[in-house]
């Protein structure tokens, strides 16, 4: 597939995905960090030693929504818009892409799943490089657009609920239930990085994954609703001088107790499809040795702490550990806010 053009036309239409946010902080820094511990040994020392890095930057591409009209399309893409059964119909590379849609009508209704292809070749040049700075910044950034593509409603026009009156399902879905229910996922993990023949295969079969729990997504939502009246329903915050009405705890909780399931699934499959991209990009590259690109020597200490998350992993105790940096994370944010 040959690469995007990197001058983008900027869709106003795609502006108001900005205030929905994706996966949210905390799944896309756990997501990473699980992904890490699924790759080989002649790989892991080095993502090891950055992974406080790679992890906390795992939002990065969200954040550069605020400035970069450009960005926001790189996100999801919207099926229904496509046409009907688009996500089994339409062409895995770009400019066939183009050729069918046109770019405008790919940046309108987004286009996650080409551009995750764009950034595994971005990386895979830098692993041939020998790049440090750049292979960090594009496993980073890769890591980022195949989570998103791992989201249901970053499948759907209705990316909100906002066609069917339920404005605030975005966020409910992907960072109000992890938040308050992420003690009890299941982040455990057995996998080893596998190399993809056909990357554009894998992350189409990614995205038609999530295609299908949009109506799981939407229906429990009208199905938990029919127990709460609106004042329970809801609750109405102050923020920047003005009220914002969202989902309430109890609502959410409610809500997460028939869909958590699903989003745990989501999630470790998410984290196993970014070890794999990342690997393949490695083996592409010529499986090039990554120890000379470490900022200091691994020591055995480091070989002894690795050793000892990967045990954690494999029994689903980062969290109970401790070790888990996006829940780290979020506690320093919280304290400097």
């Amino acid at each position: 597939m040959k690469s995007l053009h990197r001058k983008l036309v900027p869709c106003l239409s795609v502006a108001l995905l900005i205030f929905c946010g994706s996966w949210g902080f905390l799944m896309h820094r756990t997501i990473t960090q699980l992904s890490v511990y699924q790759l080989p040994k002649e790989m892991q020392p080095f993502f090891a030693q950055n992974m406080a890095s790679v992890v906390r930057n795992a939002v990065r591409p969200d954040e550069r929504r605020n400035s970069d009209p450009t960005e926001a399309s790189k996100h999801f893409i919207d099926l229904e818009m496509y046409g009907k059964n688009a996500a089994n119909k339409m062409p895995m590379d770009w400019d066939d892409a183009v050729a069918k849609y046109s770019k405008d009508t790919l940046l309108k209704y987004g286009y996650v799943p080409y551009w995750v292809i764009t950034m595994k070749d971005r990386l895979t040049n830098a692993f041939r490089k020998g790049d440090r700075d750049s292979i960090l910044f594009y496993a980073t950034d890769l890591a980022h657009y195949v989570e998103d593509a791992n989201v249901p409603l970053h499948t759907s026009v209705n990316y909100d609920g906002q066609l069917t009156n339920q404005k605030g399902l975005h966020s409910l879905w992907e960072s109000t239930v992890p938040e308050l229910m992420i003690q009890g996922f299941d982040l455990e993990g057995q996998k080893k990085a596998k190399y993809l023949k056909h990357p554009a295969k894998e992350i189409w079969k990614a995205v038609r994954r999530a295609a299908k729990l949009v109506s799981d997504v939407v229906n429990i939502e009208r199905e938990v609703s029919l127990g709460f009246a609106d004042s329970t329903k809801y609750r109405i915050q102050m923020r920047s001088g003005r009220e914002v009405k969202s989902y309430s705890t109890a609502f959410a909780r409610a809500y997460g107790a028939r869909i958590q399931g699903a989003v745990n699934e989501q999630t470790k499959h998410a984290a196993n499809l970014v070890a794999d991209f990342w690997y393949t990009a490695w083996v592409d590259a010529g499986k090039p040795d990554l120890s000379g690109l470490m900022s200091k020597k691994w020591e055995a200490a480091d070989a002894e702490k690795l050793s000892n998350e990967m045990k954690a992993y494999r029994e689903n105790g980062l969290l109970k550990s401790g070790w888990l940096l996006s829940k780290k994370s979020a506690g320093n944010e919280a304290e400097s806010n």
